[in-house]
Protein backbone atom coordinates (compact mmCIF):
# COMPACT_ATOMS: atom_id res chain seq x y z
CA UNK A 1 0.00 0.00 0.00
CA UNK A 2 1.65 3.10 -0.99
CA UNK A 3 2.19 6.19 1.67
CA UNK A 4 2.72 9.92 1.48
CA UNK A 5 6.13 11.64 3.00
CA UNK A 6 5.89 14.53 2.02
CA UNK A 7 2.44 17.11 0.32
CA UNK A 8 4.07 17.27 -2.92
CA UNK A 9 3.64 13.25 -2.91
CA UNK A 10 0.00 13.88 -3.26
CA UNK A 11 -0.13 17.34 -5.24
CA UNK A 12 2.35 15.09 -7.72
CA UNK A 13 -0.87 12.73 -8.49
CA UNK A 14 -3.49 15.43 -9.58
CA UNK A 15 -3.60 16.91 -12.81
CA UNK A 16 -2.88 20.20 -11.23
CA UNK A 17 -5.82 22.32 -13.37
CA UNK A 18 -7.67 23.68 -10.55
CA UNK A 19 -10.61 22.89 -11.80
CA UNK A 20 -12.16 23.42 -8.51
CA UNK A 21 -14.50 20.42 -8.48
CA UNK A 22 -13.23 19.33 -5.51
CA UNK A 23 -14.58 22.98 -4.01
CA UNK A 24 -10.94 23.73 -3.17
CA UNK A 25 -9.50 26.90 -4.51
CA UNK A 26 -6.36 25.03 -6.16
CA UNK A 27 -4.90 21.51 -6.99
CA UNK A 28 -2.11 22.65 -4.16
CA UNK A 29 -5.05 23.28 -1.71
CA UNK A 30 -6.44 19.92 -1.82
CA UNK A 31 -3.40 18.26 -1.48
CA UNK A 32 -2.50 20.45 1.86
CA UNK A 33 -5.99 19.16 2.56
CA UNK A 34 -5.73 15.10 2.02
CA UNK A 35 -1.80 15.48 3.36
CA UNK A 36 -3.18 16.61 6.66
CA UNK A 37 -5.91 13.99 6.75
CA UNK A 38 -8.90 16.47 6.20
CA UNK A 39 -9.94 15.18 2.87
CA UNK A 40 -9.77 11.84 1.04
CA UNK A 41 -7.64 11.23 -2.10
CA UNK A 42 -10.86 10.47 -3.97
CA UNK A 43 -12.45 13.34 -3.54
CA UNK A 44 -10.85 14.58 -6.43
CA UNK A 45 -12.80 14.04 -10.03
CA UNK A 46 -10.18 14.22 -11.98
CA UNK A 47 -8.31 10.66 -10.36
CA UNK A 48 -8.70 7.52 -11.94
CA UNK A 49 -10.18 5.45 -8.46
CA UNK A 50 -7.65 2.49 -8.75
CA UNK A 51 -4.85 5.41 -7.60
CA UNK A 52 -6.77 6.97 -5.08
CA UNK A 53 -7.88 3.64 -3.35
CA UNK A 54 -4.05 2.67 -3.23
CA UNK A 55 -3.91 5.76 -1.08
CA UNK A 56 -6.99 5.27 1.18
CA UNK A 57 -6.24 3.86 4.27
CA UNK A 58 -3.03 6.51 4.18
CA UNK A 59 -5.42 9.21 3.95
CA UNK A 60 -7.53 7.47 7.24
CA UNK A 61 -3.67 7.02 8.99
CA UNK A 62 -2.97 10.49 8.43
CA UNK A 63 -6.72 11.43 9.63
CA UNK A 64 -5.80 9.31 13.23
CA UNK A 65 -2.70 11.02 13.26
CA UNK A 66 -4.12 14.48 13.54
CA UNK A 67 -6.36 13.11 16.04
CA UNK A 68 -4.06 11.99 18.20
CA UNK A 69 -1.59 15.08 17.80
CA UNK A 70 -4.34 17.00 18.93
CA UNK A 71 -5.30 14.70 22.12
CA UNK A 72 -1.70 15.42 22.86
CA UNK A 73 -1.70 19.04 22.22
CA UNK A 74 -4.94 19.10 24.50
CA UNK A 75 -2.70 16.87 27.69
CA UNK A 76 -0.04 19.56 27.43
CA UNK A 77 -3.11 22.59 27.64
CA UNK A 78 -4.38 20.63 30.76
CA UNK A 79 -0.93 20.38 32.69
CA UNK A 80 -0.42 24.70 32.24
CA UNK A 81 -2.86 25.37 34.70
CA UNK A 82 -0.15 23.44 37.21
CA UNK A 83 2.43 26.07 36.23
CA UNK A 84 3.78 28.85 38.47
CA UNK A 85 3.97 31.17 35.14
CA UNK A 86 6.19 34.17 37.06
CA UNK A 87 8.43 31.37 38.03
CA UNK A 88 8.50 30.25 34.77
CA UNK A 89 8.92 33.32 32.72
CA UNK A 90 12.77 33.93 34.24
CA UNK A 91 13.85 30.47 33.85
CA UNK A 92 12.50 29.90 29.84
CA UNK A 93 13.23 33.77 29.04
CA UNK A 94 9.54 34.93 28.61
CA UNK A 95 7.67 37.52 30.03
CA UNK A 96 4.87 37.22 32.07
CA UNK A 97 2.50 40.29 32.01
CA UNK A 98 -0.10 38.98 34.87
CA UNK A 99 -2.33 36.89 32.47
CA UNK A 100 0.03 35.09 29.89
CA UNK A 101 3.14 33.83 29.60
CA UNK A 102 4.78 35.81 26.09
CA UNK A 103 7.99 34.37 24.52
CA UNK A 104 9.73 34.68 21.20
CA UNK A 105 8.83 31.96 18.61
CA UNK A 106 10.75 32.47 15.13
CA UNK A 107 11.54 36.02 16.24
CA UNK A 108 7.48 36.45 17.22
CA UNK A 109 5.93 37.33 20.15
CA UNK A 110 3.91 34.12 21.07
CA UNK A 111 1.57 34.19 24.27
CA UNK A 112 -0.26 31.47 26.24
CA UNK A 113 -2.55 31.77 29.08
CA UNK A 114 -3.02 28.55 31.91
CA UNK A 115 -6.06 27.50 29.99
CA UNK A 116 -3.42 26.75 26.92
CA UNK A 117 -5.12 29.96 24.89
CA UNK A 118 -2.43 31.28 22.51
CA UNK A 119 -1.80 34.73 21.27
CA UNK A 120 0.31 34.86 17.95
CA UNK A 121 0.59 36.58 14.89
CA UNK A 122 2.71 33.27 13.34
CA UNK A 123 0.28 29.95 12.08
CA UNK A 124 0.23 28.19 15.24
CA UNK A 125 -0.37 24.72 14.09
CA UNK A 126 -0.10 21.80 16.17
CA UNK A 127 3.46 21.23 15.23
CA UNK A 128 4.46 24.56 16.14
CA UNK A 129 2.02 24.87 19.32
CA UNK A 130 2.71 21.46 20.89
CA UNK A 131 7.23 21.92 21.16
CA UNK A 132 6.36 25.96 22.69
CA UNK A 133 3.58 23.96 25.94
CA UNK A 134 6.51 21.59 26.15
CA UNK A 135 8.95 23.92 26.32
CA UNK A 136 6.93 25.91 29.31
CA UNK A 137 6.27 22.66 31.05
CA UNK A 138 9.92 20.83 30.84
CA UNK A 139 12.84 23.55 30.24
CA UNK A 140 15.24 23.53 32.58
CA UNK A 141 16.97 26.74 31.93
CA UNK A 142 20.38 25.69 30.88
CA UNK A 143 22.05 28.58 29.41
CA UNK A 144 22.95 28.45 25.92
CA UNK A 145 26.89 27.69 25.37
CA UNK A 146 27.51 28.45 22.00
CA UNK A 147 28.55 25.09 21.09
CA UNK A 148 26.59 23.63 17.95
CA UNK A 149 26.38 19.91 17.65
CA UNK A 150 23.84 17.88 15.10
CA UNK A 151 20.82 15.89 16.71
CA UNK A 152 22.96 12.66 16.79
CA UNK A 153 25.59 14.28 19.12
CA UNK A 154 23.13 15.00 21.76
CA UNK A 155 22.66 12.80 24.67
CA UNK A 156 19.57 10.81 23.32
CA UNK A 157 20.33 12.01 19.50
CA UNK A 158 21.70 8.55 18.81
CA UNK A 159 18.08 6.79 18.72
CA UNK A 160 16.61 9.73 16.65
CA UNK A 161 19.05 11.30 14.25
CA UNK A 162 17.98 8.95 10.93
CA UNK A 163 14.03 9.89 11.41
CA UNK A 164 15.11 13.22 11.87
CA UNK A 165 17.28 13.46 8.93
CA UNK A 166 14.23 11.73 7.00
CA UNK A 167 11.42 14.26 8.30
CA UNK A 168 13.02 17.77 8.62
CA UNK A 169 16.57 17.94 7.13
CA UNK A 170 15.72 16.12 3.72
CA UNK A 171 12.69 17.95 2.77
CA UNK A 172 13.61 20.91 4.07
CA UNK A 173 16.27 20.89 2.03
CA UNK A 174 14.08 20.25 -0.53
CA UNK A 175 11.94 24.00 0.46
CA UNK A 176 15.44 25.32 -0.43
CA UNK A 177 16.39 23.72 -3.03
CA UNK A 178 13.38 25.19 -5.04
CA UNK A 179 12.93 28.37 -3.06
CA UNK A 180 15.96 30.28 -3.31
CA UNK A 181 14.53 33.51 -1.84
CA UNK A 182 13.93 31.31 1.13
CA UNK A 183 16.64 32.11 3.26
CA UNK A 184 16.47 35.85 2.71
CA UNK A 185 12.95 35.92 3.85
CA UNK A 186 13.43 33.83 7.19
CA UNK A 187 16.21 36.76 7.70
CA UNK A 188 13.02 38.95 6.45
CA UNK A 189 10.09 37.28 8.57
CA UNK A 190 11.32 35.61 11.39
CA UNK A 191 14.54 37.39 12.03
CA UNK A 192 17.07 34.97 11.56
CA UNK A 193 20.59 35.91 11.32
CA UNK A 194 23.45 34.73 9.48
CA UNK A 195 26.41 33.37 11.43
CA UNK A 196 29.27 34.17 9.90
CA UNK A 197 32.00 32.88 7.68
CA UNK A 198 33.18 29.92 10.54
CA UNK A 199 31.10 27.61 9.34
CA UNK A 200 32.06 26.18 5.89
CA UNK A 201 28.58 26.37 4.21
CA UNK A 202 27.28 28.65 1.49
CA UNK A 203 24.28 29.78 3.89
CA UNK A 204 24.70 29.72 7.26
CA UNK A 205 21.86 31.06 9.17
CA UNK A 206 20.53 30.99 13.01
CA UNK A 207 17.12 30.93 13.86
CA UNK A 208 15.61 31.11 17.56
CA UNK A 209 12.51 28.96 17.62
CA UNK A 210 12.70 29.18 21.30
CA UNK A 211 14.08 31.31 23.47
CA UNK A 212 16.71 28.43 24.63
CA UNK A 213 16.59 26.60 21.62
CA UNK A 214 18.44 28.28 19.06
CA UNK A 215 18.95 26.41 15.39
CA UNK A 216 22.05 26.96 12.95
CA UNK A 217 20.44 25.86 9.45
CA UNK A 218 23.71 25.25 7.11
CA UNK A 219 23.12 24.86 3.36
CA UNK A 220 25.48 23.90 0.60
CA UNK A 221 24.20 24.89 -3.28
CA UNK A 222 24.76 21.96 -6.07
CA UNK A 223 27.82 22.36 -7.88
CA UNK A 224 30.67 20.59 -10.33
CA UNK A 225 28.42 17.39 -9.66
CA UNK A 226 27.34 17.25 -5.96
CA UNK A 227 23.95 17.37 -5.02
CA UNK A 228 22.47 20.26 -2.08
CA UNK A 229 22.71 19.72 1.67
CA UNK A 230 21.45 20.94 4.35
CA UNK A 231 22.31 20.10 7.43
CA UNK A 232 20.13 21.42 11.31
CA UNK A 233 22.52 21.97 14.23
CA UNK A 234 21.61 22.65 17.92
CA UNK A 235 23.18 24.07 20.99
CA UNK A 236 24.40 21.39 23.10
CA UNK A 237 22.03 22.28 25.91
CA UNK A 238 19.14 21.53 23.79
CA UNK A 239 18.07 18.39 24.98
CA UNK A 240 18.23 19.45 28.66
CA UNK A 241 15.91 22.52 27.73
CA UNK A 242 13.15 20.48 25.70
CA UNK A 243 13.32 17.06 25.62
CA UNK A 244 14.86 15.05 21.95
CA UNK A 245 11.07 14.30 21.20
CA UNK A 246 10.53 17.88 21.52
CA UNK A 247 13.14 19.09 19.34
CA UNK A 248 11.83 16.31 16.91
CA UNK A 249 8.59 18.00 16.92
CA UNK A 250 10.30 21.46 16.74
CA UNK A 251 11.91 20.44 13.66
CA UNK A 252 9.04 18.77 12.25
CA UNK A 253 7.08 21.99 13.53
CA UNK A 254 9.42 24.30 11.32
CA UNK A 255 9.76 22.12 8.54
CA UNK A 256 6.04 22.42 7.61
CA UNK A 257 6.17 26.07 8.26
CA UNK A 258 8.88 26.56 5.45
CA UNK A 259 7.05 24.35 3.27
CA UNK A 260 3.62 26.37 3.63
CA UNK A 261 5.94 29.88 2.92
CA UNK A 262 7.06 28.61 -0.34
CA UNK A 263 3.91 27.51 -1.06
CA UNK A 264 2.28 30.88 -0.59
CA UNK A 265 5.12 32.30 -2.83
CA UNK A 266 3.67 29.54 -5.75
CA UNK A 267 6.96 27.29 -5.09
CA UNK A 268 6.30 23.72 -5.55
CA UNK A 269 9.04 22.02 -3.67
Amino acid sequence: MSQFKTLMDVFKLLEKSNCRKCNEKTCMAFAAAVFGGRRPLSDCPQLPPEIADQYESQTQKRANNAQETENQLAELKARLSQVDFSDAASRIGAVYDGKKLVLKVMGKDFGVDDAGTVYTDIHANPWVTAPVLNYILCCKGVPVTGKWVPLRELPSGGDWYRLFGQRCEKPMKKVADAYPELFSDLVDLFNGQPAGNQFQSDVALVLYPLPLIPLLVCYWHAEDGMKSNLNLFFDATAEENLGIDGLYALGAGITRMFEKLALRHGVSA
